[in-house]
């Protein structure tokens, strides 16, 4: 492995921080506080071409590879995590149509996404979390159409979007064996947004219910065949789950450097609290947390640019850097005492952004099984 970035990566990375500088740190607290996006972000994200980054080069995208995905993540889950999770559900949303699409499939998917536009992912259900084999949606046949009926939750994106990669189970009570993947435009008669969700973090982000009845999908807009959606969804998170890694990363960061500077300034008992040992071992401990998990990220985008197994090190990317950013977030508020708990500063929002990093795209809990799993079988 090569931990000399190319020029091009660099300037990615130099780029996404002077768009995050500009459009998006400026505003993190006030989007949070609002509990959405600035009206006209997704836009300028666009101008940057920060919204189509997984769109190969035939398609009209960048085709970056993960590792420059990656440093641009970092730099947006420094800024607002609400905002990389924004961006990233555009990416969650595309693998699918990467790795399965056909090339009329792909031409329609990406040139909504290339158009400025939001895609959504919609596997979780009120019954279907980590359990994917419980999803309840089904998908009736009927002539060369398909019928979807069911009800997703926790959708990211979900009332922003304008194209959609649905999960649906076209085999009653078959589990993950009927497990069928669909691309739906929004436009489509039956298919309606529900609640939007009041989040305890990332709240700059969307977050909505779907709500699908009697919804027509055409046999064409199939992603694979039938039955082949759980394959579709776990290859999928595992594309995605070395990306939920840099955001945590970002997170961790962004929080490590408020509790650095904070300590510098913060006089107490004559002298900074930089200067007592309890302090500087915290510090030094969330130092040694945030490259142990970068290094780990970079590692598993290593891997897949490289076109070698990458399963287990995603996984271990996604748990170890959200476990890491939960800590160095905690941390933070605790070296801000009062202060860190309040929401005029930064570090409470951190925190509560870095939790759900821990939860989505497959928790830690199942993150560690997956691990389990490719050591011992």
């Amino acid at each position: 492995m090569d931990f000399n970035f190319t020029p091009d990566q660099l300037a990615l990375k130099k780029m996404a921080q002077d768009v995050a500088a500009k459009e998006i740190t400026p505003y993190a607290l006030e989007m949070d506080h609002k509990g959405e996006i600035k009206p006209d972000l997704i836009k300028k994200l666009d101008e940057a071409g920060l919204i189509n980054l997984v769109v190969p080069e035939e398609y009209d995208g960048p085709g970056l590879d993960a590792l420059s995905i990656a440093l641009i993540y970092e730099e947006l889950g420094k800024a607002c995590a609400g905002v990389a999770t924004t961006i990233a559900a555009n990416a969650l949303a595309s693998y699918p149509v990467i790795l399965m699409g056909n090339e009329e499939q792909k031409k329609h998917f990406f040139e909504v996404i290339n158009s400025g536009k939001l895609a959504a992912f919609a596997l979780t259900e009120p019954g279907a979390g980590s359990d994917a084999g419980a999803v309840a949606t089904t998908a009736n046949k009927d002539g060369d159409h398909y019928l979807l009926n069911g009800t997703k939750c926790f959708i990211t994106n979900g009332g922003m979007a304008d194209i959609y990669v649905i999960f649906a189970n076209t085999r009653k009570s078959a589990g993950i064996r009927g497990l069928t993947a669909f691309m739906v435009d929004r436009n489509t008669p039956g298919f309606s947004v529900g609640k939007e969700e009041d989040k305890m973090g990332i709240r700059a982000s969307n977050t909505c219910e779907l709500i699908l009845d009697n919804v027509r999908v055409p046999e064409t807009n199939r992603l694979g065949r039938e039955g082949e959606g759980f394959k579709i969804a776990m290859k999928t998170l595992d594309a995605a789950r070395p990306l939920v890694g840099a955001v945590s990363v970002g997170i961790a960061q962004a929080a490590f450097e408020t509790a650095v500077k904070y300590s510098k300034e913060r006089v107490q008992f004559g002298k900074p609290i930089a200067s007592f040992q309890l302090v500087q071992a915290m510090i030094a401990d969330m130092a040694m947390s945030i490259e142990s998990a970068r290094l780990l990220v970079y590692r598993a985008c290593w891997l897949k640019d490289a076109g070698l197994p990458f399963a287990k090190e995603a996984a271990m990317a996604k748990c170890y850097a959200s476990d890491a950013a939960m800590q160095v977030t905690t941390n933070a508020v605790q070296i801000l005492g009062g202060y860190g708990y309040i929401k005029e500063y930064p570090a409470e929002k951190y925190m509560r952004d870095a939790k759900i990093m821990q939860i989505y795209e497959g928790t830690n809990q199942i993150q560690r099984l997956v691990i389990a799993n490719q050591i011992l079988y």
